[in-house]
């Protein structure tokens, strides 16, 4: 990050711990297969973190090498500034302004519940289609905008128990 002149470390090094503990014992993903169906989604809503998702992508096995990471916020490169949906193995959306990620998150979680009443039956196991979970990190500046907190609320008054965001207060 230092030496792609950008800052923004607070929310990927004060993630670092729960990205991995969430990736390493939580998410559900294959690295051969990132559209595998049966998949848990990861968002990332501060995508001004997206150092710590690239790094994490490429410790987990998904087709990201050094050599990409290096080229860390480049044109062209594989590791933009922000996430990419369609750019990089196993990002699943592009998170744009604050708050858009939140939203999106909860438009999949909701995707998931609508997927499992057709498919699934509800409360089944973890290999029905729409068992999946959306895990996601959110920062202050997400939270502030109008959208994410229409979202929260949409989320919960649907009852959308697939849904799970970690705050980041980072204090920078």
């Amino acid at each position: 990050m230092e030496r792609a002149g950008i800052g923004h470390v607070g929310a990927a090094m004060a993630l670092a711990a729960s990205a991995f503990e969430l990736w390493d014992r939580h998410l559900r993903f294959d690295p051969t297969d990132p559209h595998w169906a049966l998949r848990d989604r990861f968002v990332l809503s501060n995508g001004h973190a997206s150092m710590l998702q690239y790094s994490l992508l490429h410790l987990f096995g998904f087709d990201l090498s050094l050599e990409d990471i290096s080229q860390f916020r480049k044109l062209g490169s594989r590791t933009p500034g922000h996430p990419e949906y369609g750019e990089t193995a196993g990002v699943e959306l592009t998170t744009g302004p604050l708050g858009q990620g939140f939203a999106h998150g909860v438009g999949m979680a909701l995707a998931g519940r609508m997927t499992a009443s057709q498919f699934g039956k509800p409360g089944a196991g973890p290999d029905r289609p729409g068992q999946h979970f959306v895990y996601g990190f959110v920062g202050d500046g997400d939270l502030m905008e109008g959208v994410a907190s229409e979202a929260a609320s949409f989320a919960g008054s649907h009852a959308l128990g697939n849904l799970i965001y970690i705050y980041d207060d980072n204090q920078i």
